[in-house]
């Protein structure tokens, strides 16, 4: 069992790190690996919207995003961490997500999808609610925490005396381990994740009569 953590933040050591790292140590502690990738401080290209994607299976900007997508079966969950900007997700993270979700989305049905955020005082709830649309449109499976993912500080130092925010970290670590370990006991019975229905577009649109 191995989770991917993303590290959306520019900066590769900040508050977004600390608070993944907490939860990469607990779900290395509950016999889960780990590895944590950061996606950088220069250009993050969002979705030019050409439609590459969907006739190649990968994204015409070839940076990592094509390089993570080729490794999606390696993994049986993804954490990502996001910085709170003008009270949503800092928007290289948003960016770099849209592109993977777009050329990795049929290959994430039934695997762990979750997200932690860190804001030095408010707009986490909204970031946090903001980046849970891209697992559960993809089917993935949500694991909770005893409070939303969320840390506060403006430093790491800051983010590391926020007990109840590392808390939180560590009980969605155990609580990944075990919904990990409860699919391969699954798998294991024969029980396959279900499969989708073919998709129905429905457009809003009324047609003039």
């Amino acid at each position: 069992m191995k989770v991917l953590l993303i590290n959306g933040s520019p900066h590769e050591h900040g508050c977004t790190y600390t608070s993944l790292k907490e939860v990469a140590d607990t779900l290395e502690q509950n016999g889960v690996s780990t590895e944590i990738h950061w996606i950088g401080n220069g250009n993050v290209p969002g979705c030019r919207g050409c439609g590459y994607c969907k006739k190649k299976g990968k994204c015409v900007i070839d940076d990592d995003v094509n390089r993570i997508g080729e490794r999606v079966d390696e993994f049986d969950g993804f954490i990502f961490g996001a910085p709170v900007y003008y009270s949503g997700p800092a928007g290289q993270v948003t960016a770099w997500m849209d592109r993977f979700f777009y050329t990795s989305a049929g290959k994430l049905g039934g695997k762990i999808g979750a997200c932690v955020v860190n804001a030095r005082r408010g707009g986490n709830s909204a970031t946090f609610e903001r980046l849970n649309q891209y697992f559960l449109i993809c089917r993935m499976i949500v694991p909770g925490s005893q409070y939303w993912n969320m840390t506060h500080g403006f430093t790491p130092d800051d983010v590391r005396k926020d007990k109840e925010g590392l808390q939180t970290m560590r009980t969605l670590g155990r609580s990944i381990a075990w919904l990990l370990k409860c699919i391969e006991a699954g798998k294991k019975e024969g029980l396959e994740f279900p499969e989708c229905e073919e998709p129905v577009f429905t457009n809003f649109i009324m047609p003039k009569e």
